[in-house]
């Protein structure tokens, strides 16, 4: 997995490539607890991300959960099809902005 991120003001842009899972997961964690200070608007983009596994959707709840008790949110953009149907199907499609 590559993770590639710029933040400007309050928003925290994050490109993803390859696989999210349980190998990879600890690794974008260990990113955004690092870069969510002043952090409202996480836009990820998923272009080049190929699977996320359950531990990949945990650690994007977490980073929701954080910037939601600032009141903002987390935009997903570029999904693939795959990765969109395992957004659907555990539910997580209602917890995100996709686009």
């Amino acid at each position: 997995m590559v993770i590639d991120g710029k933040s400007r003001k309050e928003v925290l842009k994050v490109s993803v490539s390859g696989r999210i899972d349980g190998t990879a997961a600890p690794e974008l964690e260990s990113y955004l607890d690092n870069n969510l200070s002043g952090i409202k608007k996480i836009e990820f983009d998923f272009n080049n991300v190929e699977y996320i596994s359950s531990a990949g959707l945990r650690v994007l709840l977490k980073a929701q959960k954080k910037v939601a008790s600032d009141e903002g949110h987390v935009l997903i953009k570029h999904m693939n099809d795959s990765v969109k149907a395992i957004f659907d199907l555990t539910g997580f499609s209602d917890l995100f902005v996709i686009k």
